[in-house]
């Protein structure tokens, strides 16, 4: 039977981050980074179980990625799939883990029938990635936490049927708003997060027909609003096939199902 593949961004901001990705048959968690009951919480807010998760897949090691990740797993006896060197820059926030399972960036690894393939990002973490995930025939890419879109992350996102992208900030929000001179330069550099312009251009390079959904992610709190966000990437897709939304901090967004 063709299940389809079925997204929900659970909450997505510098407090924390989750995104729940099944194809009917493997559930897994792209990081973990609310309470562990707040995750429960929300993941029941959609008619989902933690019991039922094959996986916790981590991107990095920041908190807001990882908080709730080693309750989940010592809880529910899930695998922790995340690379060498972000478990042990993990390890003070995520504490045991249930089971860990390393993996390399630029290698691909599957969880039962989903297919990831984690691509490495420009961001002020040790070992950041980006995923790919793919199952029933339909891929999905995850990109949010880098400075900039490479070429190695326009090539993993070409062909996604649906992509949780990052648009951080505003630019001049940014510039304005209240943030120490340091911390503007930490976001706007290279290593930090990729700007609504930034989030536009990047999706002007890689969309398609076959692109039907795009949600912003990790917009911040200070320095954009969805309003902006959604305002200025719409003219880089085609609302006749692609869907635009934005995810938020303080809730659970729907569950998206990928044609």
């Amino acid at each position: 039977m063709d299940y389809r593949m079925a997204v929900c961004v659970l909450a997505s901001g510098s407090r924390g981050n989750a995104i729940y990705v099944s194809d009917g048959s493997t559930s897994i968690l792209v990081d973990a980074g609310l309470s562990g009951i707040e995750i429960e919480r929300r993941l029941k807010q959609r008619g989902l179980s933690p019991s039922a998760l094959s996986a916790i897949v981590v991107t990095h090691e920041h908190a807001d990625h990882v908080t709730g990740v080693g309750v989940l797993s010592r809880r529910y006896h899930i695998p922790v799939y995340l690379s060498a060197q972000t478990e042990q820059a993990a390890a003070p926030v995520t504490g045991k883990l249930f089971q860990s399972v390393a993996f390399e960036p630029g290698h691909a690894f599957s969880v039962f029938s989903l297919k990831l393939h984690p691509f490495t990002l420009s961001h002020d973490a040790l070992d950041p990635v980006g995923l790919t995930v793919s199952g029933n025939g339909r891929k999905i890419g995850i990109a949010t936490d880098m400075g900039r879109a490479t070429a190695l992350v326009k090539d993993h996102l070409q062909g996604c049927r649906l992509l949780v992208l990052e648009a951080n900030h505003d630019p001049r929000m940014l510039e304005e708003g209240p943030y120490p001179w340091p911390l503007k330069q930490r976001i706007q550099s290279r290593h930090g997060h990729l700007s609504n312009m930034q989030a536009r251009a990047l999706l002007r390079e890689i969309r398609h027909p076959g692109l039907s959904h795009v949600v912003l992610a990790h917009l911040s709190e200070t320095n954009n609003t969805p309003e902006r966000a959604l305002g200025t990437v719409s003219d880089s897709v085609d609302p006749r096939h692609t869907r635009l939304e934005a995810a938020v901090q303080e809730r659970c967004g729907r569950l998206l199902w990928i044609p």
